[in-house]
């Protein structure tokens, strides 16, 4: 009980550092990956908004998030995602590639 509160503790710090970096890089940057972090921060807001107001629905909320059910699909999603995320990185690099040699003739 106490780890899983310091866990979450832990996880909002590390979520509210990254978060505002989000948004300072361009998305065509080469390992851009760090928009993953979004819904977690999102998670992680609401829970601890949850948990100021009603610390029994936070505590709720907490068990339901470490559910193995929500987790699996998490994972999954997360993984799935980031194969996307690999792929669409590629794809901006062939297009800037032929926009450079095609259109701009570099």
């Amino acid at each position: 009980m106490l780890q899983s509160r310091v866990l979450v503790i832990a996880l909002i710090l590390l979520l509210g550092t990254t978060l505002p970096e989000v948004h300072s890089k361009s998305i065509f940057e080469k390992d851009r990956r760090d928009w993953l972090v979004i819904p977690d921060a999102i998670a992680a807001y609401i829970y601890e908004s949850v948990n100021k107001i009603s610390p029994k629905v936070g505590q709720f909320l907490m068990d339901a998030a470490q559910a193995p059910v929500v987790t699996s699909t998490r994972n999954f999603l997360l993984r799935e995602t980031t194969k996307l995320s690999i792929l669409a990185e590629q794809l901006i690099e062939k297009i800037k590639n032929l926009w450079y040699t095609k259109v701009l003739g570099y």
